[in-house]
């Protein structure tokens, strides 16, 4: 009986270290899940609401606009210009000489396909809508889009030819998903 007793000393220290590591494992795993479900609704929060991904994209029917003419679509809050351009407009941007422009652009590099141009109709001066997208409004002196504001003058391409502004009218992200429906955003 007496040597039994030491080897009981002896296991006993391991059992209650065994224990003790399963009790740290344990309270850890229980902590960890704890901080992720406090976590996880606070970040789902960050993610945008159902009308704000609505909102992202907008889809754009081609096949009603004819040649020459021009539509504005809502797209973020903010109208966009939708234009099937003629002939002669999309010669007349192609052949402007971009030392003539404050914010060189070539036409090829904002459009995707020749004959149509979608950009955002604010001014990148201070936020006007330019004028020009109507039958009948003043089109400036490049025959583009004239902002009456403050007399800034953008050619058929969209680009800032005279006046304050300091950069062309922006290009949204599209794509054209086929002939005559075009996705923006």
């Amino acid at each position: 009986m007496a040597e039994t007793a030491p080897e009981a000393e002896q296991t006993s220290p391991a059992e209650g270290e065994t224990r003790r590591d399963f009790l740290v494992l344990a309270a850890g795993a229980m902590g960890a899940v704890a901080v992720v479900g406090i976590a996880w609704p606070l970040i789902e929060t960050m993610n945008p609401s159902a009308d704000v991904l609505a909102l992202a994209s907008a889809e754009v029917d081609l096949s009603p606009i004819e040649v020459g003419q021009s539509i504005t679509v809502m797209w973020r809050g903010k109208p966009v210009f939708v234009r099937q351009r003629t002939p002669a407009e999309i010669e007349q941007a192609a052949t402007v000489d971009l030392a003539d422009l404050p914010h060189p652009e070539t036409d090829e590099e904002r459009v995707q396909r020749a004959e149509w141009l979608i950009m955002v109709g604010v001014c990148t001066h201070l936020g006007c809508i330019p004028l020009g997208q109507k039958l009948g409004d003043p089109r400036g002196d490049f025959d583009g889009w004239f902002c009456p504001c403050h007399g800034s003058h953008y050619d058929t391409s969209g680009r800032i030819r005279v006046g304050p502004a300091p950069r062309n009218l922006d290009i949204p992200e599209y794509q054209f998903l086929n002939d005559t429906l075009v996705r923006i955003g």
